[in-house]
């Protein structure tokens, strides 16, 4: 199984609204299992980079297999045991906080959330915000 568009609407819905909460304009981004995007949205004033990271941390979320980004950053530190992954990635990932998984009943990864555009704290609890109208 795979995320829906409606659970995936519902989760940029609650997304966007933290943010606006929070007065952080950003872009949330809603992959399914594949990586592949299911709904994207960028709030009026978030800043144009924050498109691809909000991408860039919902599919390192996925191809962690459902990893939260912001546990990944020691990981990719000099010396750590995934130091040049970024590198090694035709795709854009992202270790800092703001993705997280989005799971099915079963606890199964069915898609990710990832948010930009605030500081790496404020984009983890947008991306909660997602997570937790998901279920």
């Amino acid at each position: 199984m795979s995320i829906t568009l409606n659970q995936a609407q519902r989760i940029i819905a609650a997304a966007d609204a933290k943010a606006t909460e929070l007065g952080v304009p950003s872009s949330i981004t809603v992959l399914d299992r594949g990586a592949r995007m299911v709904a994207s949205v960028r709030q009026d004033g978030a800043p144009l980079v924050s498109i691809d990271s909000s991408f860039a941390k919902a599919r390192t979320s996925v191809y962690f297999g459902g990893a939260a980004t912001g546990d990944l950053a020691a990981a990719i530190q000099p010396g750590a045991p995934l130091y040049t992954l970024g590198a090694a990635s035709n795709e854009p990932l992202a270790f800092l906080a703001g993705g997280l998984p989005i799971t099915d009943e079963s606890g199964a990864v069915i898609g990710a959330i990832g948010s930009g555009g605030g500081t790496p704290d404020q984009d983890a609890v947008i991306a909660q915000a997602g997570v937790e109208a998901a279920r």
